[in-house]
């Protein structure tokens, strides 16, 4: 089906109702059940708390994942996906308010380049806005010169997580988790190609469009951020 499988008895009620279709999640799981359909996730990773930190730039965020609205806060993080006869990397930027991803690059070299690239993209496609801050782990494709001085140029504040502790990245590492477990081929992908076009398809045909998110109210990440944008427009006012 389009979720690949990954899909629980929760999601696919969710995405219904969200459709018109108004089903509570026992009886998605009862249809499941019928069918003989099983979601492939993988039980939730439990995450090792790290040490002290090491670097010169602070945690600003401090975890408060919660974010008001758009373009508030970004994370940013980098994984690395088997394609083929090597691994390529994968760098996301993800907007804290409804966990969209706005940003991405993917290229077989884990360097500031791609990290640049993926930030880049993800400024152009918001439409370059200001009073951003980002949010990221400490790895040297993030607190190197090209990257730091992309982050000066955009004007945005830079925070980031303790050495080694996860959960201060914590919507970044679900959000590849859930690209693992929901879309990945376990043994990977034939080619760079098809792992671009894949993670493609997950990115913005999938995970932004049509996935329900419980973190949003069961909403995917498009529709919550546009019900914010149609709420919060500005009453008009005559003289």
């Amino acid at each position: 089906n389009i979720s690949h499988g990954s899909a629980g008895a929760r999601n696919i009620a969710a995405m219904a109702t969200l459709r018109g279709f108004r089903m509570e999640r026992w009886l998605a799981g009862r249809i499941m059940k019928e069918l003989g359909l099983v979601s492939c996730q993988q039980p939730k990773h439990r995450y090792i708390r790290g040490g002290r930190e090491h670097v010169a730039i602070p945690n600003y965020l401090e975890r408060q994942f919660a974010v008001t609205e758009p373009n508030l806060v970004w994370g940013g993080d980098v994984t690395y996906v088997w394609t083929g006869k090597r691994c390529a990397y994968l760098a996301v930027v993800l907007d804290l308010f409804a966990r969209k991803p706005v940003g991405r690059a993917i290229s077989f070299s884990p360097d500031s380049q791609l990290t640049t690239k993926a930030l880049e993209v993800a400024f152009e496609n918001r439409g370059r806005p200001s009073g951003l801050m980002f949010h990221s782990e400490q790895g040297s494709h993030y607190t190197s010169r090209q990257f730091c001085q992309l982050l000066w140029r955009y004007r945005i504040k830079q925070s980031m997580s303790r050495r080694g502790n996860c959960w201060d990245n914590s919507p970044m590492e679900r959000f590849f988790r859930s690209l693992k477990n929901e879309w990945i081929p376990v043994m990977g992908y034939g080619s760079f190609t098809e792992a671009a076009r894949s993670i493609t398809d997950y990115i913005v045909g999938y995970y932004s469009t049509l996935r329900a998110h419980d973190y949003n109210g069961g909403l995917p990440p498009n529709e919550s951020e546009n019900r914010f944008w149609k709420n919060s427009k500005p009453v008009a006012s005559f003289s």
